[in-house]
């Protein structure tokens, strides 16, 4: 016998389960078998069952499908997982029938398909025939090609049809009852669907056993006025005519669609049993949740907490609000639980990352040993204990999520970045032992080879650039191992490849492991490139993971998964022997890597986040909905102009957007004392206003607007702290609150004070050098070992059509120095070719021409002020200046001559450079002069190409002298930063207009240099005059700031001896 038993929430379900279940079947050893629409409703039974019998044990969960496919599979001897009719399975016998049938004119419409792609319209239609067979399976005939296919089809199968098996397999269910395992007692537990077909094999199942439906719906009242309606519709739109407009309330209107056609599916004659159970009152939710029951419009008072919508910027901003509105809830009510909190999110993937960040514990939650725990307590995030539930397994198995990135990058360009970011990836890591460190330092050998995109020549052949080289991985490696023997000094190349002069006798094995994994990576790519039986794809994948993923020995279940996913398809594919293509491949797989979650990632304790539909309908104290917004939710379900069903809908078959406003109402009605609602209100760059969810809309016409808190952009703002009803648990945004809330007194100092002064001990000559050319940067890097304006740039994944100005200069650099070290101008420049860093082809002689005019004049003018002063060495100088001792080595020296080129424009650190070790030269008792030639400094005369800078031999003493003065300034540079800026002191100290190189405008000036942000936080050039100098520092009487006597100092030796020209 048929019996349904209803109730508007699963707490009235579960205790007429409870009294089923409690009484003992015939057979002791009889199994239960309850059917559930999700894990998480198997989860929560099991525990309810659980605390009400003492103990949950030798009871089946299937799926209702399940259930009654091994009904069907029983009674018609066709065993359901080898069901050849099965989607997964029956897309190989189409596939061939399809291939064989495309020169038909009826069926054009697949024969237009790129073939490349007719392997996923073809598992399309396989999930159509299941549709309709499960729901209309009339539509399976008739003279329209979908009709004719699926004639053709069942001539190619060997077995019947579902639509057959089911008419004969329910009568045969009628007669012979024992034909099927089952037991006398069937239930399946909080439907909200039920497809015809289903329904057909119960109430076959039903003529001798107790087959029980335990139906949640929202409303008793609507199902006793639509059981007393005259006519009950077949199809939807006339459903929606005729029963539609009952519903007096207006959420049950718009959200309930799916519980009326429940009823209608169910028939007339259906007599359920109401469980009805004991509600609250006394708040806006119990109020909401009363007038859906009793089918009435509510009537509601103000905002009492029981209903929250919250109005954020963006995604971060919700999981935050989230996060903090069940951090008062915890707060406020201490027998409230994280297990007794649901949090449900239209699209989890989208979330996640933003959940795990701000949740502070993330996934796993098990983790004792967090480095959050390390902080002390004030400066820790807030932490809950979360668990998310129902994510891709390509997010939660690293190497499917491998051998997912894989199938998309194969038959793809494999630019530099894609290739790192996959190397990236846990499993390629471990494979190939590549850490932090090393992930970085491939990126620098990846930039400065030139690598951009390609394998190689050959693997570029279908993009028509089989005959460029320069820029492919291999191009790239080529450079790369030839560096490790060998360096590019005088531009040598061998057989045309100019080795990397980057690669450091300690990271050879790096090298190699790098070589290594492109060449595995290559391996693979290339075994997936071609057409192929599935057997010999589903090796080629798992010979790629082998070859490119390594997991712990704790972990290898991952590779077992992926070994068990790769069996099932071949397996189901075991009557096909045609080949496939790497476009069909990917179809074939790309719903095996969506989520399957177990009921373990349900009801752990832990606060479960998910997405709508595992735990809909389960009770929850508090239920939080995040991220309804506009566009998001419901989901829009593009027309498919291929399914039948949809030219006349009827009751009872799926709609997406109806199924989440269902999902909507079922978590209204499962919530015990609190829904809490988010959506993005505002742009979280803009700050334009958005709506929220149509249904959220809904919403709020019939509570009122109060409702709604519209939180600020950030969490740092003071206004989630105010002391009368504070909002953030968060101590570290509360530092930031209170930062923005204190008196603004102009800007703090870096430091308080100076630090303590170093011991005194030997300098490097290089380090005083780098000291007076970028005064605060030194400071940064060699007292408080912080590095700024060092960072790498971004891989490139272009080829270089046209260079930035930087890039020119590179090459300009590069040039110069080749033509001053004596070589060859045209092996330079295939030296640079070889370096691959130009435009390719014709697109880099212009570029090459206008870069070559400038090294000439440079080297042009160079060579003639040097004349013949020989070749250039290095020079060794040990100092004692003032009791300090001063060493290093100064290059570029040609005969008596220091000389510096560059293909810079002549600048002021270039002239202090020389400078300092112009200095240290004469100081050692040698007599030299010092030339500095390069591009046309700024502030130049249109006419000039070249700037020339010129020293003198300098007096040993007063050498010396300077050099002392210096080291003074070195040893208060290292205490503190100083007020001191290279170009700005510069134009101060020769009486310019200092204020244009500090102050930026159109164009960044020293103000911008990123140790300047950080240090003097953007102050003005007058707020640095502003700071008075210190009684140490008065050296000049008429300057009384402290950034003037600096430049004056640093300056002062210099400007009386240097002769700077333009020419």
């Amino acid at each position: 016998m048929l019996h349904v038993h209803r109730s508007d929430r699963a707490d009235g379900l579960i205790e007429a389960l409870r009294a089923l279940l409690a009484a003992p079947p015939a057979d002791p050893f009889a199994r239960e078998v309850v059917a559930v629409p999700t894990r998480g409703m198997e989860r929560w039974l099991t525990q309810q069952l659980s605390n009400a019998l003492g103990i949950c044990a030798n009871v089946e969960f299937p799926f209702p499908r399940r259930l009654t496919g091994a009904a069907v599979a029983a009674a018609s001897g066709i065993e359901a997982e080898r069901d050849p009719w099965l989607p997964e399975r029956l897309v190989w016998p189409l596939l061939e029938v399809v291939e064989g049938s495309l020169t038909e004119p009826w069926l054009a419409a697949l024969a237009d398909h790129p073939k490349a792609r007719r392997f996923a319209a073809v598992r399309h239609l396989a999930n159509l025939f299941d549709r309709y067979a499960t729901h209309r399976p009339e539509l399976l005939t008739g003279e329209h090609w979908q009709a004719r296919l699926f004639e053709r089809l069942r001539a190619r199968v060997p077995v019947p049809d579902p639509a057959a098996r089911v008419e004969s397999a329910c009568a045969r269910l009628r007669v012979e009852p024992d034909v099927v395992d089952l037991p006398q007692r069937l239930s399946l537990f909080g439907l909200t669907r039920l497809p015809a077909a289903q329904l057909h094999v119960l109430r076959a199942l039903a003529e001798h056993r107790d087959v029980h439906l335990f139906l949640l719906h929202p409303s008793p009242a609507l199902w006793a006025r639509i059981a007393a309606a005259d006519r009950w519709p077949v199809l939807r739109a006339e459903a929606e005519d005729e029963i539609g407009h009952m519903p007096r309330n207006r959420l049950l209107a718009s959200w309930g669609q799916d519980s009326r056609e429940l009823q209608l599916v169910l028939g007339p004659d259906i007599a359920a049993h109401e469980h009805p159970v004991e509600h609250r009152t006394g708040t806006m939710l119990a109020e909401l949740q009363a007038a859906v029951r009793e089918d009435r419009v509510p009537e509601v008072d103000g905002p009492d907490g029981s209903v929250q919508v919250h109005s954020c910027h963006g995604r971060a901003r919700q999981v935050e609000v989230v996060r903090d509105a069940v951090l008062h809830l915890l707060a406020e009510d201490p027998s409230l639980e994280p297990r007794d909190v649901i949090v449900m999110c239209p699209d989890i993937e989208a979330f996640a990352p933003l959940i795990q960040a701000t949740f502070g514990a993330g996934e796993i939650a098990e983790d004792e040993d967090d480095e959050l725990d390390t902080l002390p307590p004030e400066d820790r995030p807030p932490n809950l204990r979360v668990r998310l539930a129902d994510r891709s397994l390509r997010q939660t198995n690293p190497v499917l999520g491998v051998v997912a990135r894989l199938l998309e990058l194969a038959g793809r360009r494999l630019t530099a970045s894609e290739v790192l970011e996959l190397a990236e990836r846990e499993p390629v890591r471990r494979r190939f032992r590549l850490d932090d460190d090393a992930i970085a330092r491939l990126q620098d050998w990846v930039r400065t080879s030139g690598i951009r995109w390609g394998l190689d020549a050959q693997h570029r052949a279908p993009f028509k650039l089989a005959e460029l080289h320069a820029g492919t991985w291999r191009f790239g490696l080529d450079r790369l191992l030839l560096g490790v023997t060998m360096t590019d000094e005088q531009q040598r190349q061998f057989a045309g490849v100019l080795p990397l002069d980057d690669v450091e006798s300690g990271a050879i094995e790096l090298a190699g492991r790098l070589a290594e994994y492109i060449a595995r990576l290559q391996t693979a790519v290339d075994a997936l490139a071609i057409e192929q039986p599935v057997d010999a794809w589903a090796e080629a994948l798992l010979t790629a993971a082998d070859g490119l993923c390594a997991v712990p020995p704790l972990e290898g279940w991952q590779r077992s998964e992926l070994q068990r996913l790769l069996d099932d398809v071949v397996q189901e594919a075991a009557s096909f022997d045609g080949l496939l293509s790497l476009e069909e491949v990917r179809a074939l797989l790309a719903d095996r890597l969506k989520g399957r979650p177990t009921r373990a990632n349900f009801r752990t304790g832990h606060l479960t986040i998910c997405t709508l539909m595992p735990m809909r309908s389960v009770p929850h104290r508090v239920v939080c909905l995040l991220g309804l917004d506009d566009g998001t939710f419901p989901r829009k379900a593009p027309r498919d102009g291929d399914d039948l069903m949809l030219d006349t809908p009827h009751v009872g078959e799926r709609d997406a957007r109806a199924e989440d406003r269902q999902l909507l109402l079922d978590a209204l009605l499962a919530a015990g004392d609190r829904l809490i609602i988010t959506y993005t209100g505002n742009d979280e760059r803009t700050n334009v206003p958005r709506p929220p969810a149509v249904p959220v809309g809904e919403l709020l016409d019939l509570v009122g607007k109060d409702v709604v808190t519209e939180h600020p952009l950030q969490p740092f703002d003071p206004r989630n702290f105010e002391a009368a009803s504070p909002w953030s648990f968060d101590r570290v945004t509360l530092e930031g609150a209170r930062a923005l809330t204190e008196p603004r007194s102009g800007a703090r100092p870096f430091l308080p004070g100076p630090l303590p002064p170093r011991a005194s001990g030997p300098v490097e000559l290089d380090a005083l050098v780098y000291f007076v050319e970028r005064p605060v940067r030194a400071f940064l890097r060699q007292r408080l070992e912080i590095s700024v304006g060092d960072y790498s740039q971004d891989v490139s994944d272009a080829l270089p059509v046209q260079l930035d100005h930087l890039e020119q200069w590179a090459v300009g650099d590069r040039l110069l120095s080749a033509v001053m070290a004596g070589a060859d101008g045209r092996a330079a420049i295939r030296a640079e070719i070889a370096r691959g860093t130009l435009p390719p082809g014709q697109l880099g002689r212009p570029v090459v021409d206008e870069i070559w005019q400038g090294v000439n004049d440079i080297a042009g003018k160079a060579r003639a002020l040097i004349g013949a002063a020989g070749d250039p060495r290095s020079v060794d100088v040990k100092l004692d200046i003032a009791g300090r001792r001063l060493s290093g080595t100064v290059a570029g020296v040609r005969g008596s001559l220091l000389t510096t080129v560059t293909y810079s424009k002549v600048n002021p650190r270039h002239r202090l450079g020389a400078w300092v070790r112009l200095l240290a030269l004469c100081a050692a008792g040698g007599e030299y002069e010092a030339l500095t030639v390069g591009r046309a400094q700024a502030g130049a005369h249109h006419m000039a190409s070249v700037t020339v800078a010129r020293i003198p031999v300098l007096d040993r003493a007063f050498a010396v002298d300077q050099l002392a003065l210096l080291l003074d300034l070195y040893d208060r540079g290292m205490r503190e930063p100083l007020p001191l800026a290279c170009r700005t002191s510069a134009a101060y100290a020769a009486g310019a207009d200092a204020r244009q190189e500090w102050e930026s405008d159109r164009f960044p000036k020293e103000d911008r240099e990123p140790e300047h942000e950080l240090v003097f936080s953007g102050r003005s050039f007058d707020d640095l005059l502003a700071i008075p100098a210190h009684e140490d520092e008065r050296w000049e009487a008429s300057d009384t700031s402290r950034f003037g006597q600096y430049a004056r100092r640093l300056w002062g030796g210099l400007s009386g001896v240097e002769d700077v020209n333009d020419q």
